[in-house]
């Protein structure tokens, strides 16, 4: 592979971004990225207590300066935030810096995943699964808007979701 391109990873939280990209990584030989450690490396502090805070906007300025930097690195897979392609500059950033690929996953594996992580700070509510649904219905057209790919996670492996990746981006 002469030309190292970048591998971004994109979809709702609980979809496997970040477990799927360290599969995809050490398959590549690539280097591997998750927005939310990078943002927690940077303040020396977890996102929840970045959005206790800063609030939720607050954490997004954190997120566009972290994308912005890690898309221009060369030869990386890159997990993202769920939230991130809310975000104009991070959508511009992700499609024009690498291959995008939206993991898919339904509200009832979203759920399933995430219902006892308490390191969500969206999802801190009584009623989890209204949150899912309704961040599902304002961000799954942006996914798809920006997406080069496609794969559904719901009833595979991280590895095998890594495999089909390799496979369709013909690496």
């Amino acid at each position: 592979m002469a030309e190292k391109r970048n591998i971004f990873l994109i979809g709702p939280m609980g979809a496997g971004k970040s477990t799927i990209g360290r599969h995809l990584a050490q398959q590549l030989h690539m280097q591997f990225h998750d927005t939310d450690q990078e943002i927690e490396k940077r303040t020396g502090a977890d996102i929840a207590w970045v959005f206790d805070v800063e609030g939720e906007a607050g954490f997004r300025v954190r997120e566009e300066t972290v994308i912005d930097d890690l898309t221009q690195e060369q030869g990386i897979v890159l997990a993202t935030g769920g939230g991130s392609i809310l975000s104009k500059e991070n959508r511009n950033h992700l499609s024009a810096r690498g291959i995008v690929v939206y993991l898919e996953t339904t509200i009832d594996k979203q759920f399933a995943r995430t219902q006892r992580d308490k390191r969500r700070p969206l999802l801190q509510t009584e009623e989890p699964r209204g949150v899912l649904e309704s961040l599902a219905a304002e961000r799954n057209p942006l996914y798809d808007e920006i997406a080069d790919y496609s794969v559904k996670t719901d009833d595979q492996s991280a590895k095998a979701v890594a495999n089909q990746i390799i496979d369709q981006l013909g690496f």
